[in-house]
This record gives structure tokens, sequence and C-alpha cells, in this order.
């Protein structure tokens, strides 16, 4: 009865989306822990370790990739692990562009407004593919971010897995894109463990599936949650959407969404609320052209 009392009591609680969108703007290399990490969290099923042979096609990558790059990625790295903006901000271009629509000036604003949030996060980035392009290299990077529970963040754990590529030249960061992205955020003594089941990509108009099935054992707990649906534009990282939880009447969410009929990325993300934890779970999705 309490669990029902609880989760009842909150039914109309609303969370600010941004809190985990943002995180999109952090893949801009920041890091150089070329070895293979894997962040640790409690949802392992969002996350799995590559085969010993891939490790070993990254670590050849990254020894071959050139000193200015790594140099470049071991500054910014450290200028991020410390929260120092102003010295993260140095090393992207006046004219920077990202295929999300920020520029520098918004980078660096919401750049402060999440490191509010979350004042100590780890990077670990690895290295994909660098190739050179002119003056410039054009390098693709896959980065985990992790942070801990803190009164900052509202007790909130975080950890997401980004996949970018990045334009450079002359030390600086010319443009970035982001070429996929899985976030998630937890809270409480125990957050459902779930199981996000979405595309990578689609085509315009087409019909897709969204489910995000809670794995163990309800219980006599009830759930809560919602499923959201957003175009992602430079404005979103920056102006929080509220989310209205509703009583969830299966063990998890189930939705049939249409992409849109012009090409473009959309969020994709699922809130899920028990009484005695949360998890929020967003993905990036693809809409191109048939």
């Amino acid at each position: 009865m309490t669990n029902i009392i609880n989760l009842l009591l909150r039914r109309h609680r609303k969370f600010p989306t941004s809190i985990w969108l943002i995180l999109s703007i952090l893949t801009f290399g920041i890091a150089t822990t070329w070895q293979c990490t894997q962040a640790s969290t409690t949802q392992q099923s969002l996350h799995t370790s590559k085969p010993s042979s891939e490790r070993l096609a990254a670590e050849k990558i990254a020894q071959n990739a050139p000193p200015e790059l790594a140099n470049l990625l071991t500054q910014i790295d450290t200028a991020a692990s410390l929260g120092d903006v102003k010295k993260v901000i140095e090393f992207y271009s006046p004219n920077f562009v990202h295929g999300d629509g920020l520029n520098r000036q918004t980078l660096e604003k919401a750049l402060i407004d999440l490191w509010k949030r979350y004042p100590k996060l780890k990077y670990t980035t690895q290295l994909q593919s660098w190739q050179s392009e002119g003056n410039a290299i054009v390098a693709e990077t896959v980065t985990n971010i992790t942070g801990l529970p803190s009164a900052n963040s509202n007790n909130l754990a975080l950890n997401a897995t980004i996949k970018s590529r990045q334009r450079i030249s002359g030390a600086k960061i010319l443009r970035q894109d982001i070429l996929s992205e899985r976030t998630l955020l937890t809270s409480g003594s125990k957050p459902p463990q779930v199981d996000v089941k979405l595309p990578q990509q689609v085509k315009v108009g087409q019909q897709y599936n969204f489910d995000a099935i809670v794995q163990e054992p309800l219980g006599d707990d009830f759930l809560l949650g919602t499923a959201i649906e957003e175009p992602i534009q430079a404005d979103k990282y920056l102006n929080p959407t509220p989310v209205d939880l509703e009583l969830l009447t299966s063990g998890g969410l189930f939705k049939v969404g249409r992409a849109p009929s012009t090409p473009g990325n959309q969020w994709i993300s699922a809130v899920i609320l028990r009484g005695n934890g949360m998890t929020m779970v967003t993905q990036r999705l693809q809409v191109v052209k048939k």
C-alpha cells in the first residue's frame, strides 16, 4: 500500500527533459583514454564490452593518430574534467557549427548549466577513426560520460554513450555532428532496469516501435511513466520540457510512432518511476530521406 500511495502522490510530477538531453553537447572528443574502458553503471543491459579484436583495432588507430590531435583532445579532457568552461570553449572556433544548431555561445551556456547540475563528470573516449582532409582532420569518437549522485543533480546518477564526428583544423574544433547517442539517468535505491528497443534510423513518414521494458518483476509495485518524442533543436538544450507521468498498466512502455515528413533527428525518451527508484533514458533517432 505504501508504494501505491507514494506513486499516486507523484502522478503529476514533472521532470525537465533537458537534464539529460543536454548531454549531447559534451561529445566533442573530450577525453583521450585511448584504450576501451567500460564505464561503470547499474544498468548493464545498456552497455556491452567490445571484443578483444575491436579493442586492439581501436588501440592501433589511436597509436597512429597525429600527435596534435591527441594533444588537443587531452587538453580538452583535462579542462572538462575540472569543469573549466572558459578553457574548454577556447578550443572551439569562433565560427563553430554543430549539427543540432548550436554555436559557440549557446554551447558555453549549455555547459555552464550542465556542470552546475553535475560538477564531477568523468569522460572516457575511444577514437574510432580519423582521416586528413586538406588542412583539417575528421575524427570519429565514442564517449562514455558518467556522474555519481550528488545534491547538485538531485541525486541522479548519469551514464551516457555518444558517437560523434568532429572536424578539426588549427587546433580548433570547427564542426561536430552526433551520429548516435543513448543517455541514462537513475535515482533511488532500486531504479527500474529498463531494456529499450528503438531503431537507430528510419525513413521519413515510416512507422516504428518504441518499447521500454522493465526487466525485473514488479511485485506489489505500480509504475508511472511516459514516452516523449521531440525534434532535436538548439533551444531544447537550454529550455526544459515538462514531463507528465501517468500510471502504466503493464511492465513498461510500448509505443508506436511515425517519423516526421522531413529528414532530421529526434529525441525519443522514456521516463519510468516505481516506489523505490526512477529511470530516464533517451536515444537519438535519425530520420532520413527515402
